[in-house]
């Protein structure tokens, strides 16, 4: 079994420990030992995180033990909202109606039954 070893953060400059239950985690995971503290990947991965678009999970708390290992996607059901309609007119049949997206000039736009239509 691996001893408990003492690394210095690559950013903050701070001695941590990497701990022996760490270090059979990232062999495990084929990752290399960590460059910086837990604070410090705390910090890059909220940075990370807020333009991702996703939560992967298995981060690190300050404590610099490893909190949850599920990775993946979070949330599955989570809702956006009522989806943001645009008033438009019907380029087969002139009628009004509402379309999802934000139409452009010089392109078509159906309502559903015309849409369908074509799509048949």
């Amino acid at each position: 079994m691996a001893l408990d070893k003492t690394l210095t953060c690559a950013d903050c400059n701070q001695s941590f420990t990497f701990t022996a239950s760490e270090q059979d985690f990232f062999a495990e995971r084929g990752f290399t030992e960590p460059r910086r503290c837990p604070s410090c990947r705390a910090s890059r991965k909220a940075a990370r995180g807020s333009d991702s678009g996703y939560s992967s999970g298995g981060g690190y708390s300050s404590g610099g033990g490893y909190s949850d290992r599920s990775g993946g996607y979070g949330g599955g059901g989570a809702s956006r909202g009522p989806r943001e309609m645009f008033a438009a007119t019907c380029s087969a049949c002139g009628q009004e109606t509402q379309v999802p997206f934000r139409p452009t000039s010089g392109k078509p736009v159906y309502c559903s039954s015309c849409f369908q239509q074509r799509r048949a």
